[in-house]
């Protein structure tokens, strides 16, 4: 058994293409690897049992911020320490071992931003606001719950730091499924678009919660719908350089900072004159 004191946690479901590279980067580093599963067909659940490493549970899926809060309150944890693992992410070496010595060491912290690397199509998104991406991912499971059913933010009751070295996210689902994918976001985007969450949004918090006040108090009450999305996409290609990221690049700043956006926006205008009628 490794002497790290760290259980990581990976959220699955339908995950065959990616699940044996998430695996295979942290059975034999972390003292615990546990899967969530939620009803996975495809091949994912195989995968999984031929690491006998491996501890495998289910969940029936509700939203996205219940299957976390499972995870981290209702696994048999036998660590202090937890790492959430999307399948298709995966630690550089570098960070593996910065989080392997900054434990060992002991620390005045209860979680950690670690920084995040996005790929697109095997190209890794360095501008339009992409990198450095900081998640909250690395924390003491008995201080922590997660928040927001869809792009769920962690809130850690402690001091929160941040590590240096960089982890991967790198999907190999292709394009139709972050098609499928977004179609089912815009979705969720759009029930949530009235509701506030004061818990999250916060102007001289961290990142994610500065995030969330903008949205609240100047996207969504100020930028009318189905405009801003142009903006957006302005501000991200143009202000924030997404055009350095070549061909894919613009593909990916395209989909998600433009029609991905309208999406929202027009689910949004469609459930308003269903409510009126």
């Amino acid at each position: 058994m490794n002497d790290i004191n760290l259980t990581v946690v990976i959220l699955t479901y339908n995950e065959a293409v990616n699940i044996k590279q998430a695996l295979d980067n942290v059975v034999q580093w972390a003292q615990d690897v546990f899967v969530l599963d939620s009803g996975s067909n495809d091949g994912t659940l195989d995968i999984i049992k031929s690491y006998p490493e491996v501890q495998l549970f289910y969940r029936k899926f509700d939203n996205y911020a219940a299957q976390r809060n499972h995870a981290i309150q209702s696994l048999p944890y036998t660590t202090d320490w937890m790492l959430f693992l999307d399948a298709d992410e995966y630690l550089m070496d570098p960070l593996k071992q910065e989080i392997k010595s900054t434990l060992a060491a002991g620390t005045e912290y209860d979680g950690f931003y670690l920084k995040r690397r996005f790929y697109f199509m095997g190209k890794w998104i360095k501008y339009g606001g992409y990198y450095p991406t900081w998640v909250l991912r690395l924390f003491k499971h008995k201080k922590a719950n997660c928040e927001r059913e869809i792009n769920e933010h962690i809130h850690v009751d402690g001091k929160i730091g941040k590590l240096k070295a960089d982890f991967v996210d790198h999907n190999h689902k292709g394009f139709t499924f972050w098609i499928d994918k977004h179609n089912k976001y815009s979705t969720f985007e759009a029930n949530q678009f009235d509701k506030t969450h004061a818990g999250i949004a916060n102007f001289w918090g961290n990142s994610t919660e500065r995030k969330q006040w903008i949205r609240q108090n100047i996207w969504n009450r100020f930028m009318p719908p189905l405009i801003r999305p142009f903006l957006y996409f302005f501000y991200r290609y143009f202000i924030k350089l997404g055009f350095l990221d070549g061909k894919v690049g613009f593909i990916y700043h395209f989909m998600h900072g433009l029609v991905y956006r309208m999406m929202i926006d027009i689910k949004y205008v469609e459930q308003k004159y269903k409510r009126k009628s």
